[in-house]
């Protein structure tokens, strides 16, 4: 089974970096998140995200809002974005990761659905909403469970907290590349290439570094990588496409996964 870990290090050794996918599960409908999950891994993804859908997504924007809305709306529960992650690991090799806010898997039951994501092929697990001085239980339970524990720091963290961050993250650690909400965005700003500058050097040989929220383009993959990043997260851009939900939607997915991973050669 591939783990992030060693994804991480066969794109290096393939001097590329990584490119990270994300999508909602159970948009537009559960049976749907396979096929897409397929045509993004045709394309070139590394690292599969998949979002489990909330009826409160704070971090994200109107794109990523509504794709929730939309699950929500196809009947997509946290038990079943766990079969939808089963199904695609029976078809790929690839890590996936589940991004949920904090309530669904703490009204679950923290050991309880950590428990079960592991039997259904989940690498790890990113909870936008969780702050690391408050994750020691949940931690612990993803510790047990060996699952990664993927936190953000953002640019308002502070080179303390950034340490203690990077000190508690696995898999890699989750850049916010700039205030606000996700998004795709017409460029990257310089202040973006900064921050992974400033970061970068307090991550390199303790936890890869990824940078998302407004990476949409090839030559946004590109710039962050120059700058330093171990891989690029992209999500609105995809989940755009899905949302048109055209006849050549799949095609559409895989080309533009295709394009971006390009963009990660080194």
């Amino acid at each position: 089974m591939n783990t992030i870990k060693s994804t991480f290090q066969k794109a290096k050794a393939n001097s590329s970096g990584c490119l990270i996918g994300y999508i909602t599960a159970g948009d537009p409908t559960p049976e749907a998140t396979p096929k897409i999950a397929d045509a993004l891994i045709r394309g070139g993804v590394d690292i599969l995200e998949l979002g489990l859908p909330f009826s409160d997504p704070i971090a994200d924007g109107r794109t990523i809002q509504d794709a929730s809305l939309r699950a929500l709306n196809a009947g997509t529960t946290p038990m079943r974005v766990l079969e939808i992650a089963a199904q695609i690991r029976s078809q790929h090799d690839i890590p996936l990761v589940i991004m949920t806010y904090y309530n669904p898997v703490f009204h679950f039951g923290i050991d309880k659905y950590l428990a079960a994501a592991k039997q259904h092929g989940v690498a790890g697990f990113i909870v936008p909403d969780l702050p690391v001085e408050e994750a020691a239980d949940y931690r612990k339970a993803a510790a047990a469970h060996n699952l990664d524990t993927i936190f953000f720091a953002s640019p308002a963290t502070s080179k303390e907290r950034l340490a203690k961050i990077v000190a508690a993250s696995s898999g890699f650690l989750y850049l916010v590349s700039r205030f606000g909400v996700t998004g795709a965005q017409s460029s990257v700003s310089d202040s973006t290439v900064q921050l992974i500058k400033k970061v970068q050097p307090q991550t390199v040989g303790k936890v890869p570094l990824a940078v998302g929220f407004g990476i949409s383009k090839p030559e946004h993959v590109q710039t962050v990588i120059a700058a330093g990043a171990d891989a690029a997260i992209v999500g609105s851009a995809f989940i755009n496409i899905v949302e048109q939900n055209k006849q050549n939607m799949l095609l559409e997915l895989e080309q533009t996964a295709k394009a971006l991973k390009t963009a990660t050669k080194t």
